[in-house]
């Protein structure tokens, strides 16, 4: 009733027939994704885009988890986004011991602080 009412040709409205497409997905050796603690799935498509140069709390806490849950390995973290060990390592410790807000720059001083301290 509408097409009548706007003087539409109904043929051009029309799907070209289906084609038989097939999917393929590209081989990983590990996981394709992996479900944390709270539940939610983590996958490789959430990690940050290789040669990430901005580090937000957000990225860091992405990579940290997607290493402890093995998604990746902690080399291949490594090498995809030219991390030190040492950086990493700290990444791994201030999230444990304080959360992704830890991760933030603005707050480094005060979570490196001894424990004492706090």
């Amino acid at each position: 009733m509408i097409s009548a009412s706007l003087n539409l040709d109904t043929r051009s409205l029309r799907r070209p027939p289906q084609k038989d497409y097939q999917m393929y997905l590209k081989k990983t050796s590990g996981p394709r994704s992996v479900t944390t603690a709270n539940g939610s799935i983590l996958s490789l498509d959430n990690l940050p885009p290789v040669g990430t140069l901005r580090w937000v709390a957000s990225r860091k806490a992405t990579v940290v988890r997607a290493v402890l849950y093995g998604l990746i390995s902690q080399d291949k973290a490594l090498e995809l986004y030219n991390l030190s060990i040492d950086e990493f390592q700290s990444w791994v410790q201030a999230l444990h011991d304080h959360g992704e807000t830890a991760l933030k720059t603005t707050q480094s001083q005060k979570y490196r602080q001894p424990k004492s301290e706090l």
